[in-house]
């Protein structure tokens, strides 16, 4: 049986992330979303609150796994039993810092492969600090989230400071 894992921040999922995971678990046996609390990190949600997003976001007929963790995500894959590192790209631009975070994981722990699954067309823009900020500032995010997290977003950013967007 293959576990993969799946680490991120995803302050908030989104519809970039939700086509990775749902693409892994139809390749691995197992998948594992790790959300990442990382205290040198200003995250607009917490930890328990990024974790239950995903949750929610998946459904709930899902047999995916969604635990927080901190440190080092090759050591969360390792605790977890993984033997593959699942990481999402959009762009060429982001193959740089994944390729290099890919070989200095490989480097910690060789029997952990990377793979990367690029997010389908009509999510290749996508990113959280982009979602953030078109909600704050009141524009629509319909369709780019689960509806979970967008009534998530719009009551977080409507408690924060104006200068809380990015």
């Amino acid at each position: 049986m293959t576990t993969a894992v799946y680490p991120g921040s995803f302050d908030p999922i989104h519809g970039g992330h939700l086509d990775v995971i749902r693409r892994a678990r139809e390749i691995f046996d197992r998948i594992v979303v790790g959300v990442l609390d990382n205290e040198q990190k200003n995250y607009l949600f917490s930890v328990e609150e990024r974790a239950q997003l995903v949750r929610q976001s998946l459904g709930p007929d899902t047999d995916i796994t969604v635990r927080p963790f901190s440190g080092l995500a090759v050591a969360f894959a390792t605790a977890e039993g993984a033997t593959v590192m699942i990481r999402g790209l959009r762009a060429v631009s982001d193959l740089d810092n994944e390729f290099q975070m890919a070989l200095m994981n490989r480097q910690l722990e060789p029997r952990i492969d990377t793979v990367f699954l690029i997010t389908g067309f009509s999510n290749v823009y996508l990113s959280s600090s982009l979602l953030k900020d078109v909600c704050a500032h009141g524009g629509s995010i319909e369709g780019l989230v689960a509806p979970v997290v967008e009534r998530a977003l719009q009551t977080k950013l409507r408690s924060a400071p104006a200068t809380r967007a990015g």
